[in-house]
């Protein structure tokens, strides 16, 4: 267990595929340098890869100070053992006091491997970091700075804000797109560290022989319109009309957990707790409820309209604008009017 360093640097993991960043690598970059100006230390970058030396540049811009690089060809593809070994050897190295992922499945495959070893407290699916003091309800002790671990719990039915007293670095995996992406900054300055860590054979002890990557069909972050249909759909025939209202307005089409698991639609369409964040200019709802797990991935959206038959339902408190009617007659009345001018 390492002993709490108030003078660490605020970390990023930067997960990178084949010399592309993840963009919540980028999001977090923007909250590491939040957090840190809070704190009054510098930001650091861990970057593991093969062939990496041109993405530094991007980090600094979206926030590094510092970018520790290890560009080494056995970390061409990602291998749980070899990518704890670095981040463990780097963290035991420069000490930072906070280290945050994306929780993505890499990441979420990654940190709990790094922090049982580092024997570090870590926080799973956050929404939000915040840094604040804190007293110990045990020990009555006050602590100054920490950071806040914030995510739902329970199902989403309450929202946890959890702290590591001393169990350090204090770390988080991060949800993508619940930071908001900052602009980048082209005139930052940032320093590249190139860093060398003995990886251990034994940690490589997959070897890659074939590779198979389905690309993403559908991009809901980047979205600026999104129609997204709910279990009220009822069938996969009914959603053709979220397909049709999402081509008539230019948006992509997203759905709730319950039309998921119904069968309705591909989980790679799915909006909410366990699915993406996102915050387009326009987000229409329909039949759908409105649980706290849906509302947690859609709320910040700039508009929202919701179509349900249940004036009662839990969506409509999300609403900017409301229809209580059948989505059957409603959206071919829609569609007519985009049509029609």
């Amino acid at each position: 267990m390492m002993e709490p360093n108030r003078q660490g640097e605020v970390w990023v993991f930067a997960e990178q595929e084949d010399g592309s960043l993840h963009d919540v690598a980028l999001e977090l970059c923007g909250k590491a340098r939040e957090l840190a100006d809070r704190l009054g230390v510098k930001t650091g970058v861990v970057l593991p890869g093969a062939g990496v030396e041109s993405l530094p540049e991007r980090l600094i811009a979206h926030g590094a100070d510092n970018v520790y690089v290890i560009d080494d060809q056995r970390l061409g593809h990602y291998q749980t053992g070899p990518y704890a070994q670095v981040l463990c050897s780097l963290i035991e190295k420069h000490r930072p006091q906070i280290v945050i992922y994306g929780a993505t499945p890499l990441g979420r495959d990654l940190a709990p491997r790094v922090a049982s070893t580092l024997r570090a407290g870590m926080t799973a699916d956050c929404t939000d970091l915040e840094i604040s003091d804190v007293t110990d309800p045990k020990t009555k002790t006050d602590h100054k700075n920490l950071l806040l671990q914030i995510r739902p719990a329970f199902g989403g039915n309450i929202i946890a804000t959890i702290v590591n007293f001393d169990q350090w670095p204090q770390m988080a995996t991060v949800r993508e797109g619940v930071i908001p992406l900052k602009e980048a900054d082209a005139s930052r300055a940032g320093q590249v560290v190139k860093e060398q860590v003995a990886i251990d054979s034994d940690s490589l002890a997959l070897k890659l022989i074939e590779r198979h990557i389905e690309p993403r069909k559908i991009n809901l972050k980047g979205a600026r319109v999104i129609v997204a249909g709910g279990g009220g759909i009822g069938s996969k025939e009914n959603f053709q009309l979220i397909y049709e209202l999402a081509g008539a307005i230019g948006g992509a089409v997203g759905a709730s957990r319950a039309a998921v698991d119904g069968g309705l639609i591909g989980k790679e369409h799915q909006i909410g707790q366990t699915g993406t964040t996102v915050r387009p200019a326009l987000y229409i709802a329909v039949g759908i409820s409105g649980a706290i797990q849906h509302r947690a991935g859609m709320e910040e959206s700039a508009k929202i309209i919701a179509i349900n038959t249940d004036q009662e339902a839990p969506i409509f408190s999300v609403a900017h604008y409301g229809i209580v009617g059948d989505f059957r007659k409603v959206i071919p009345m829609m569609i007519k009017a985009i049509k029609e001018k």
